[in-house]
């Protein structure tokens, strides 16, 4: 059985963001491939973002974990994250093992203004001091700002619209990367190759739209497992010193549940992905036209909950895809240890063997499916 915390330090060891590398133990290369997101007016609509100058979001590279010595591949596995990552290192054991026991590239790719896609201020304690302080007074007593949040919490404060923009932005890349894998311009892949996607999070919120819209049909023959994501919107709750603080995630709900899309000046092309997100937002609006892509949709899709699982909760899961749709493609789990949405895996748990033992079972179940 794999050791969870031996390849978690191995990988993170060995990879550098940037720099093509082997892993030995597995024999699969990591490689880079430069993209430029094309995204200036990510809205779909008349309001323009105010983040065009980020030039991290709009060139740059993402990984791909690939059997070493493997021709042009048919087959691909999209991995998509959480919200508020800076970097790869809990996913660099989840791509392996999916590599590994799938045989197909898995490529990492982050959503805008995540991970490389972000500036290096936004995660660099030094240069976020001022920004912590000012949340801090303007926001008393509030035990919920962190160095880790703050800069992610004090965008949504300033525009709870990039939300939506980032996830624009992010699909719309996807449409291009799925264009180009399946016209055969990838240098990985053969013409008409197959894509799936492995989501964890708002990865998962994400995929479960960008499904929903299927723009040009580019997903049509993709499956989806969902690890630790899946919910509804109004009941995700990120309140976490490594998401979201307070007060900003009260802004962000309240925006998307009672103002998006009701505004009295239209600000937004109501299009194939506006009206897939609008019917992620409440289990009430449009749950007829929801649950019915879901229902449509069940064979290919499976996915993993976990019961202690507070920032994206399993009732949020039954109120997305409806409870008899959920109940047959997601499955609920608990672990003998203590976890969190946010790290599920743990490595200060001293059971290791539980460790080891859980993460095989979610990773073995998502490779089976997507294998």
């Amino acid at each position: 059985m794999m050791n969870y915390n031996e390849r978690y330090v191995a990988l993170n060891t060995c990879f550098r963001q940037g720099v093509d590398s082997h892993v030995d133990e597995t024999n699969i290369d990591i490689r880079f491939f430069r993209f430029n997101s094309h995204s200036t007016d990510e809205t779909g609509g008349t309001l323009q973002s105010t983040d065009s100058d980020i030039v991290e979001n709009f060139s740059f590279e993402y990984p791909v974990f690939t059997p070493s010595g493997k021709p042009k591949q048919e087959e691909a596995i999209l991995l998509l994250h959480g919200l508020n990552e800076r970097n790869w290192s809990k996913y660099l054991p989840w791509a392996e093992f999916l590599c590994l026991n799938t045989g197909k590239p898995i490529i990492l790719f982050p959503i805008a203004f995540h991970i490389n896609r972000a500036p290096i201020t936004w995660s660099n304690p030094r240069s976020l001091i001022s920004l912590l302080n000012f949340r801090k007074e303007k926001y008393t007593d509030e035990r919920t700002i962190s160095y880790a949040n703050v800069a992610l919490s004090e965008r949504i404060s300033q525009s709870p619209e990039r939300f939506y923009l980032s996830g624009r932005q992010t699909w719309a890349d996807l449409t291009v990367l799925f264009e180009e894998i399946k016209n055969g311009r990838h240098p990985l892949f053969k013409e008409d190759s197959k894509i799936d996607i492995f989501a964890y999070s708002i990865g998962a919120f994400l995929s479960q739209v960008a499904l929903m819209a299927n723009e040009k049909g580019l997903f049509s023959d993709s499956r989806l497992f969902m690890f630790c994501g899946g919910s509804i919107f109004r009941s995700m709750f990120g309140i976490s010193r490594s998401i979201l603080d307070k007060p900003a995630f009260e802004k962000l709900q309240h925006y998307y549940i009672y103002s998006f899309g009701n505004e009295e000046v239209p600000l937004w092309e109501r299009d194939k992905a506006f009206n897939a997100f609008l019917q992620m937002i409440t289990p009430e609006r449009l749950r007829s036209e929801r649950e019915k892509f879901f229902a449509r949709f069940k064979e290919k899709i499976r996915g993993i909950a976990l019961s202690n699982d507070h920032v994206i909760p399993y009732h949020g899961v039954l109120e997305a895809l409806g409870k008899k749709n959920a109940e047959s493609t997601i499955q609920l789990l608990d672990f003998p240890f203590p976890y969190t949405h946010e790290n599920p895996f743990p490595h200060t748990t001293r059971d290791i063997t539980s460790l080891n033992n859980a993460f095989s079972n979610v990773f073995s179940q998502a490779s089976e499916f997507l294998a």
